[in-house]
């Protein structure tokens, strides 16, 4: 008999996951796994942003440099102002922090749907692929446009202002409003997401989407004009035209699942609130019954056995 070297593969992890045969502690010594590989990655971005922090900051710097009182008399672009000794160190590790939690999020993003994608169907998991791929983009988009439209803010608040004060900033502030602005872009930008996955899951059609239309544009500049940290017009109406455009993006995407699921046409669609259905008349022949059988006799009941005594039917427990 031939030995096989190969040694047999048992199940994996998110087989027993899927299948329910993982037991609590397994699951709580996986998610503290999961953890802990999530927390290696946090760290190895931390020290990847910390390198790059310089870099990033002088992107960051550009929208300011922009201005056109923010250059000296040989271009150069002027120094910010910082009140504490401490504030250009805060500021780094603040830069690393978020470059840190962008590099890493591969990682964390992975560990945390290893951990949570067993408890789905498969069918799922791959709305979820889909929605994943398009939550990235659409934030990307959202902060890119932040990026591009900052300098259009400062400039304004600079002009529009009563101090007559010069376009020297504090940098402290200055790098929260840009980061403000980017992280606000993107997490809007992600709205349309939520107005698929309601369409997708059968919770609302295209048709009632669109209905929404006045509501959603007034609350997108009601949102925007009270989460922006920009008080001026552009930055304002800007984050809420973009979010009106998508969605009316969304609405038409969800028209094209309708048509593909053939939502609306449903076989009572057509028919009037007092139109009577037709009924098919099926007449069946009734015949003869079945002759019934003679009665058999019931054997008679065994005697009953006399019960033992209270002291013997229970013991010291019960």
């Amino acid at each position: 008999m031939a030995l096989s070297l190969r040694k047999k593969k048992g199940p994996t992890k998110f087989q027993q996951a899927s299948d329910g045969s993982m037991t609590l502690i397994e699951h709580v010594r996986e998610l503290r796994n999961r953890l802990f590989l999530a927390s290696v990655g946090l760290v190895a971005g931390l020290i990847v942003g910390f390198v790059l922090s310089q870099p990033t900051f002088d992107l960051l710097k550009e929208p300011y440099c922009s201005l056109p009182d923010a250059t000296d008399a040989n271009g150069v672009c002027r120094q910010f102002v910082q009140l504490s000794p401490a504030t250009g160190f805060v500021i780094k590790l603040k830069i690393a922090l978020w470059v840190g939690i962008v590099v890493s999020a591969p990682v964390w993003l992975y560990q945390l749907w290893a951990f949570i994608a067993p408890g789905l169907h498969r069918h799922e998991r791959k709305w979820a692929y889909v929605f994943v791929a398009l939550a990235a983009p659409l934030f990307a988009g959202g902060a890119v446009l932040a990026y591009a439209v900052v300098d259009k803010g400062l400039e304004f608040l600079l002009d529009a202002g009563v101090t007559g004060a010069g376009t020297t900033l504090e940098a402290s502030a200055y790098v929260d409003f840009v980061t403000s602005m980017i992280l606000l872009f993107g997490v809007a930008f992600e709205f349309p997401l939520v107005l698929l996955m309601l369409n997708f899951t059968g919770v609302a059609s295209a048709k009632r989407l669109l209905s929404w239309w006045r509501t959603v544009v007034f609350l997108s500049f009601a949102f925007a004009a009270v989460a922006t940290p920009d008080p001026g017009p552009f930055g304002m109406t800007l984050l809420a035209a973009c979010l009106s455009a998508l969605y009316f993006i969304a609405c038409g995407v969800a028209a094209v699942n309708d048509k593909r699921k053939g939502r609306g046409k449903e076989i009572y669609a057509g028919l009037d609130d007092d139109e009577i259905s037709e009924l098919p008349e099926e007449r069946v022949p009734v015949g003869a019954s079945d002759p019934i059988e003679a009665p058999t006799a019931i054997d008679a009941p065994a005697p009953v056995a006399q019960p033992r005594s209270i002291e013997r039917r229970f013991d010291d427990m019960t």
